[in-house]
């Protein structure tokens, strides 16, 4: 019986213009004459702010209908954390190596917080396995 299927299946001519390659429509309807599939309406558009309020201003951060952009301040009005945000933290191997007792507490939360991740990725993974 599966012969029958495989003898019926190569009869079957595929032609290109069926397979052939999905296109799509042009954004609204009807392509402009001249253009070259849109390029031009994607490409960013020259700012009209003055250097002097990019420099004051954090453009583009309000988040309120009727609120203005935030003006920027010295960098001794914002609090400390905010400059240790992309500081470098050792990694689960690094903190391995060293003695736990030695340990600031947030290497140590840390530390503990990685080892329990690899714990359970590793749990998973034999499961998935079996």
């Amino acid at each position: 019986m599966a012969m029958n299927h495989i003898r019926s299946l190569r009869s079957v001519v595929i032609s290109k213009e069926v397979v052939g390659v999905r296109t799509f429509a042009a954004a609204g309807g009807k392509a402009k004459k001249g253009s070259k599939g849109g390029a031009s309406a994607d490409a960013p558009k020259a700012s009209s702010l003055s250097k002097e309020v990019k420099s004051s201003t954090t453009v583009g951060a309000n988040i309120l209908k009727d609120g203005t952009d935030p003006k920027v301040m010295v960098d001794a009005d914002y609090p400390d954390w905010l400059w240790h945000l992309l500081d470098k933290r050792p990694a689960l191997s690094e903190l391995r190596r060293k003695e736990k007792e030695s340990l600031p507490y947030e290497d140590l939360k840390r530390y503990f917080k990685l080892e329990t991740r690899a714990g359970i990725k590793e749990n998973n993974s034999i499961k998935a396995k079996n």
